[in-house]
C-alpha cells in the first residue's frame, strides 16, 4: 500500500461490517487462562492497586472501578438526575444542573481527565465532559462527588474534552457541532454552513481551590473537533486538536465529509492566546452560560448565570493557530510523554501518521505551508511528520504510553490492541479485544509518567461475552497485562452505560485523603439541625419546614400533624452519625421525585407537595442497622380548609384531636 494511501469508503464500509458482526477475531482464544487470571485477582478484604475513573457515556454519570479487580466501586452523579444518590432530587443538588437552557437532568459523558501537576496525575479532581448541552464538571477525589460544573456558550457537542495543560493551567474544551455564535441571530438556513458556522475551542481556567471560568474562546473555522490532547516538556506551550469534515458538509457526513484524503490537526499555542488575552486582544462577547458550585460547608449548590465571554478569532492572529493535515477523518490526537510526538489516527486510513514537534516549530519558522484554510496556515504535511506506522490494523483510534518508548492503539474494525514503537515505528506485538474497541486506558497514559502495569480496553460491543439480556449486551472493559514483552488478557468486566475514555491513577495518591464524614458542628446548611432537641415543624405561609435528624435507628420527628393539602413541605434531613459510612436515606410515599441519601453529618432537602388526603409514611432508604425497618415516620395531609393544627412529636402519642379535616 503506498504512503498516505486510504481504504476506499466501500471497502470499509465492507470491513466494517465485517469486523462489526463476525463472531470473534481469527485465532483468538476466548477465555482468560487461568494463570493469566491470578493476575486480577484481589484477596476478599485488600484493596486494588488502582482507581479507574470511566466514563458512563449516555448515562451522563463516572463510574469508579478497582483495577486489577474490574469490581465497580462507586457510580459518580455527574450530569444526570441519580434517585440512588439523590442527585438532582434534593433541593441542595438542583442547581447542578441548571443551565441557560433551564434546568437540564441528563446528559452524555464521553471523557475524564485527572488533574495533573508537572505533567503527573496529582490525585486532586478528575475532569468530565458533558456532549449533549455543552459542560465541564469537576469531581472532588476527596468526597468523590461533583464539586463544579460549567457550561460552554458558542458550542455544541462538547466532544473533544474536558483535555488539561500540564499545571491543570487550564480545561480545554472544543466543539463538535460547529453552529452559528450565540451572540448572532441563529435563524439562517442550514446551507449556509460554510458562511455562518464556526468552532469553538474554550479554555476554562482552574484556580488553586478548583474553581472554574472560562478565561477566553477562540473561534475557528466552522469543522468538527474530535479529541484533543495538551503538548508536554517542550511541547507544553501547545494544544492539539484533531478535527473532520474540513468539507464542512452539513447533511449526510458519513459520505459528505469523507471526500478528503487529509483533514487536519490544529496545533495551537495557548500562551500566545492568554498573551493576547492579557494584552487586551480578546472582544467580549454577550452570551449566556450557568456556573453551578456545590459548597461542602453549606451542603448546598448554588447556579449563577453569566453573560460575558472574551473571544479570539483565529484568523486574526497568525502565529496562533496552525492546521497540520492529517488521513484520514482523524479521531484520537495524543502526545507521547516526552513532547515530542503527536500522534493522529485517522479512523479510514490504514496507517497512523506520526508527527515531530520540532520538525512543526520549524516548519512554522520557515513558513513551510501549503497555503491556508480560512485564514489559518497550512503546514506541508511531509514538513511536520516524523513517520508512518505502515498497515497496522484497521480503523485506528486512540492512543497511550507506556513510558518506555512504547506506544498502544486501539483498532475498532480489526478489534484489536497494537503495540508499536515510537522511535522506529515498528509494530511490536497485537492482542484482539471482545469487540470493536474504541478507547484504552494506561495509568497515566496521557503523561510525562505512564504506569506500565496495565492497559484497558474498553469495548462498544460484548456478542458472546456474557449471558444474552435481550437486545441489548453490556459493554465491557478488558484488562491486559503489559509488564512483560507481550500483552496479556486477564480480566474481562461489564460496564455501566457506554464507556469511552478512562483514567487510572495509583489508589494511593487518593485513598488516605477521602473523606469519611462532614463534622456536623461545620454544618452550615440554613437548615440544619445539629441535634435532636433542634428538630421542628415550621409553617410559613403555605410552606411548611420539617427540620428532620435521622440517626440509628429512628427519624425525629417521626409523626407530623397539620399539613394541608396546597402546602409545599421540605423535609430538611440532618444525618446526625459521625461514623464511616453510615448514610442515611429518605423517602415520603407519593413524593414525584427520587429519594434523598444524607452523608454523616451532612443535611439533605426534599420537596414534597402532597396531592391527596390521608397517612402518609416515610422511611430510611438506605440500610443502616439491624433495625432499619423500624425507621420510619408518618405524615397526616388534611384538606386545604382544615383547623387541624400543625403538631409534631417522637416517642409520644401526640393528645387525640377532635378537630375535623374542614372547618
Amino acid at each position: 500500500m503506498k504512503k498516505n494511501q486510504v481504504l476506499p469508503l466501500y471497502v470499509l464500509a465492507a470491513v466494517v461490517l465485517l469486523g462489526t458482526y463476525s463472531c470473534k477475531p481469527r485465532n483468538a482464544g476466548s477465555a482468560v487462562t487461568s494463570g493469566a487470571a491470578e493476575k486480577a485477582y484481589v484477596a476478599p478484604g485488600k484493596y486494588d492497586e488502582f482507581y479507574n475513573f470511566v466514563s458512563g457515556g449516555f448515562s451522563g454519570q463516572m463510574s469508579v472501578y478497582g483495577i486489577p479487580s474490574g469490581r465497580l466501586l462507586r457510580v459518580i452523579p455527574v450530569f444526570s438526575v441519580d434517585p440512588e444518590k439523590g442527585y438532582g432530587y434534593s433541593e441542595e443538588t438542583k442547581p447542578m444542573l441548571n443551565t441557560s437552557h433551564g434546568f437540564v437532568p441528563w446528559d452524555d459523558l464521553h471523557h475524564t481527565e485527572l488533574s495533573q501537576t508537572n505533567g503527573e496525575i496529582d490525585g486532586r479532581w478528575v475532569f468530565g465532559n458533558a456532549n449533549n448541552t455543552p459542560r465541564v464538571a469537576r469531581l472532588d477525589l476527596t468526597t468523590f462527588s461533583t464539586a463544579e460544573i460549567i457550561e460552554l456558550p458558542n458550542s455544541a457537542g462538547n466532544h473533544s474534552s474536558p483535555f488539561i495543560t500540564e499545571n491543570t493551567e487550564y480545561v480545554v474544551a472544543g466543539t463538535r457541532f460547529s453552529v452559528p455564535p450565540d451572540n448572532v441571530n441563529g435563524d439562517v438556513p442550514i446551507n449556509t454552513y460554510k458562511k455562518n458556522f464556526k468552532g469553538y475551542l474554550s479554555f476554562i481556567s482552574i484556580g488553586k481551590e478548583g474553581q472554574m471560568d472560562i478565561a477566553f474562546q477562540i473561534q475557528c473555522p466552522g469543522v468538527d473537533f474530535d479529541l484533543s490532547h495538551a503538548g508536554k516538556a517542550k511541547s507544553h506551550d501547545w494544544f492539539f486538536f484533531t478535527c473532520y469534515n474540513s468539507e464542512r458538509a452539513n447533511t449526510l457526513l458519513e459520505v459528505n465529509a469523507s471526500q478528503k484524503d487529509k483533514d487536519f490537526i490544529l496545533a495551537l499555542n495557548w500562551k500566545k492566546a492568554e498573551e493576547y488575552v492579557k494584552a487586551g486582544k480578546g472582544k467580549k462577547v454577550a452570551v449566556k452560560y450557568a456556573h453551578n458550585v456545590y459548597n461542602e460547608k453549606t451542603h448546598t449548590a448554588t447556579s449563577e448565570i453569566r453573560n460575558e465571554v472574551t473571544v479570539l478569532d483565529s484568523k486574526d492572529f497568525s502565529d496562533l493557530c496552525y492546521f497540520i493535515p492529517c488521513p484520514k477523518s482523524p479521531h484520537g490526537c495524543d502526545v507521547d510523554p516526552t513532547g515530542e510526538y503527536i500522534v493522529g489516527s485517522g479512523k479510514l486510513a490504514a496507517l497512523i501518521p506520526v508527527f515531530s514537534f520540532d520538525k512543526l516549530q520549524k516548519a512554522i519558522a520557515n513558513k513551510e505551508f501549503d497555503g491556508n484554510y480560512e485564514g489559518i496556515p497550512v503546514v506541508k504535511y511531509e514538513s511536520a511528520l516524523y513517520g508512518e506506522v505502515q498497515k497496522p490494523g484497521l480503523g485506528p483510534l486512540h492512543t497511550e504510553f507506556d513510558g518506555k518508548g512504547n506506544a498502544i492503539t486501539s483498532f475498532f474494525v480489526s478489534s484489536e490492541l497494537v503495540k508499536w514503537n515510537i522511535k522506529d515505528l515498528k509494530v511490536l506485538d497485537r492482542v484482539p479485544t471482545y469487540y470493536s474497541v474504541g478507547h484504552l486506558c494506561i495509568p497515566g497514559g496521557d503523561t510525562r509518567k505512564p504506569n506500565a502495569k496495565y492497559v484497558i480496553a474498553y469495548n462498544k460491543i460484548t456478542k458472546d461475552r456474557y449471558l444474552p439480556t435481550g437486545p441489548e449486551l453490556a459493554q465491557s472493559a478488558q484488562l491486559f497485562d503489559i509488564t512483560g514483552d507481550k500483552m496479556q488478557l486477564i480480566l474481562d468486566f461489564p460496564t455501566i452505560g457506554e464507556p469511552h475514555y478512562a483514567q487510572a491513577v495509583s489508589a494511593d495518591l487518593i485513598k488516605s485523603k477521602s473523606v469519611k464524614f462532614f463534622n456536623i458542628n461545620d454544618n452550615a446548611n440554613p437548615y440544619v439541625s445539629k441535634g435532636e432537641p433542634e428538630a421542628k415543624v415550621v409553617r410559613e405561609g403555605n410552606k411548611v419546614h420539617v427540620y428532620i435528624t435521622s440517626i440509628r435507628s429512628h427519624f425525629n420527628p417521626d409523626n407530623i400533624e397539620g399539613i394541608k393539602i396546597g402546602d409545599e413541605v421540605y423535609f430538611h434531613v440532618t444525618n446526625l452519625e459521625q461514623d464511616w459510612d453510615i448514610p442515611h436515606g429518605f423517602a415520603v410515599k407519593g413524593a414525584p421525585n427520587g429519594e434523598l441519601l444524607i452523608m454523616p453529618g451532612s443535611t439533605q432537602t426534599l420537596k414534597w407537595v402532597p396531592d391527596r388526603v390521608g397517612i402518609f409514611p416515610f422511611y430510611c432508604t438506605d440500610f443502616c442497622s439491624a433495625l432499619h425497618q423500624e425507621m420510619q415516620g408518618y405524615a397526616r395531609v388534611s384538606p386545604a380548609g382544615s383547623t387541624v393544627p400543625l403538631m409534631f412529636s417522637t416517642g409520644k402519642n401526640l393528645p387525640p384531636s377532635d378537630s375535623t379535616s374542614a372547618k
